[in-house]
């Protein structure tokens, strides 16, 4: 399973790679009990076996997002539901920091874990 994660990753250009590898390692960071594995092509993280949230990329424009599986549940204006009912997106920039510890987002996932 290892291998199919890691070349999902290594499928990517610069700077969405280093910006997935980033993702990937603070949402993995966050708790000891969250796993990765591939679900619909996507990296997907579990918390305790359920799903938590996807890596993946925005077709228009290649830029990574986070799509929380339960975004229902955060209240954070960094957040897009679109037209989805459960799922809500952070979309995250290559080329700027990633926004750690902005709004409600660090701490509305915690209430989920």
């Amino acid at each position: 399973m290892k291998e199919r994660t890691d070349n999902f990753y290594l499928g990517q250009q610069e700077p969405v790679r280093s910006t997935l590898l980033a993702l990937r390692a603070i949402i993995t960071g966050h708790n000891c009990e969250i796993s990765e594995t591939v679900k619909y092509g996507m990296p997907c993280f579990l918390y305790r076996r359920n799903i938590l949230c996807y890596l993946w990329t925005e077709s228009r424009t290649g830029y990574p997002y986070i799509l929380m599986a339960e975004g229902r549940h955060i209240t954070d204006p960094a957040l897009e539901q679109g037209t989805r009912t459960r799922m809500k997106i952070l979309r995250v920039d290559p080329h700027a920091d990633i926004p750690l510890g902005t709004g409600n987002i660090g701490r509305s996932h915690r209430a989920l874990l």
